[in-house]
């Protein structure tokens, strides 16, 4: 087992198998020291655990739990980045992420959300998960998937 995959283990995570496509792309690609992601929706054994727009209230996901789906994205980054490189050990620094949070109107703590990836990564990678970042309040996501990332990978 790979150093990543033991330190996802020790946190109670696993790496999932890697999440099908839902249109016409690949999971993940390798251009020179770098691997990009496609978007990642929080799919957990092949369906999303809550839809909707994020937000305060009666119907709308709430925001700790998009944090935590946020996350979920980030493992299967990881899936996908595995399938390229084979061992997540590759992997020198996460560069940079985007989180797409499907919002309601008023919400405006897309960043907070974005957190749940960026937080789980920081605690995976140490000083080589910090990363830049843009978090991205949009008015829907594929399959009405409440959040969605992408990541850029720096590997050996």
């Amino acid at each position: 087992m790979s150093v990543i995959a033991e330190r996802i283990s020790e946190l109670g995570y696993e790496i999932p198998e890697i999440a099908a496509p839902v249109a016409a792309y690949v999971p993940a690609t390798k251009i020179d020291n770098f691997v990009y992601t496609s978007g990642q929706l929080p799919v957990v054994k092949g369906e999303l655990p809550e839809t909707g727009k994020v937000g305060e209230g009666e119907g709308l996901v709430d925001p700790d739990k998009a944090a935590e789906y946020a996350g979920i994205c980030a493992l299967n980054a990881l899936a996908a980045a595995r399938g390229v490189l084979g061992d997540l050990d590759r992997i020198v620094r996460v560069a940079k992420v985007t989180v797409f949070v499907a919002s309601d109107p008023e919400f405006t703590a897309q960043a907070s959300v974005a957190n749940g990836a960026s937080v789980l990564l920081g605690k995976i990678f140490g000083d080589a998960g910090i990363h830049v970042r843009s978090a991205v309040g949009v008015a829907v996501l594929p399959l009405n998937a409440p959040v969605e990332a992408e990541f850029v990978f720096e590997v050996a």
